[in-house]
């Protein structure tokens, strides 16, 4: 029996987790008022957010929702290289994506952490 990779997301600037789950930073962007120092114990994955354009799009489209899923996963599939370290993390523990978007039902880092789910190789 395979069991589903234990894979969270939250918003940046909630408390983080204190249970000892890793946590990466998933966004192009630092987010706004967020020290280095607050993060620090947070590896900061840039390359595996959104593009820049396929980003800006978004935020002036939110609701091409589908579009933007379907865009997101074909620029996660050309850059295998981004995500799979966090795929990897995942099959060792328990895993948080951190995302500072203020839309907590249309993100990318719902995407991503479905994404990931279904390339976690089981140990």
């Amino acid at each position: 029996m395979t069991t589903k990779p234990a894979i969270d997301i939250q918003r940046v600037y909630e408390p983080l987790p204190a249970d000892g789950h890793h946590c990466y930073l998933v966004d192009r962007l630092w987010p706004r008022g967020l020290s280095k120092e607050k993060l620090a114990n947070v590896e900061w994955l840039k390359e595996v957010a959104p593009s820049t354009e396929l980003r800006q799009w978004f935020h002036r489209e939110p609701e091409q929702w589908t579009e933007f899923k379907k865009r997101y996963l074909a620029e996660l599939n050309a850059n295998p290289d981004a995500w799979r370290p966090l795929a990897e993390a995942a099959a060792n523990g328990h895993i948080t994506l951190l995302y500072g978007s203020h839309d907590t039902e249309r993100n990318h880092a719902i995407v991503l952490r479905d994404y990931l789910a279904k390339h976690v190789k089981h140990k």
